[in-house]
């Protein structure tokens, strides 16, 4: 992964405009509700409608381009959806071992849910965990 942008980079107009890239907007959508926030605030603010709009939309693309599937995340996650995988599967779909993805989520660098005993992690999580480890990090050899 390229050395991070400093916070200045994301910063335009004297401060005034902060540019949110894709990735961002969908991890926030995810870990802080940001479409929840949306609806809630839908009418109070045509500003603040159409840049939540706009987060909205660049989080939907780049969830589709990240894992090549449209937003379809039930409210109550099935086992059996595409959208979540084992401990295995993420090994194998990011080329690391078993042994690297559990202590990924031991450390808090990757998001995974804990259900009956097995983990569960959905694919934006790993698309945000490959997006943020350096290259060839934990490869298998």
């Amino acid at each position: 992964m390229p050395a991070p942008r400093p916070t200045e980079h994301y910063l335009h107009g004297d401060g005034h405009v902060v540019i949110v890239p894709a990735r961002v907007a969908a991890w926030l959508e995810r870990r802080v509700a940001l479409n929840r926030v949306r609806i809630d605030a839908r009418g109070l603010d045509p500003e603040i409608d159409a840049v939540l709009g706009a987060l909205r939309i660049s989080a939907l693309v780049w969830r589709s381009a990240a894992t090549g599937t449209e937003d379809t995340t039930p409210p109550e996650p099935d086992a059996t959806s595409n959208q979540w995988m084992s401990t295995t599967q993420a090994a194998i779909h990011l080329g690391i071992t078993d042994r690297a993805v559990r202590k990924a989520i031991a450390t808090g660098t990757l998001n995974a849910e804990n259900t009956g005993g097995r983990w569960r992690i959905h694919r934006d999580d790993i698309a945000h965990y490959r997006a943020t480890r350096p290259t060839g990090a934990h490869r298998v050899s």
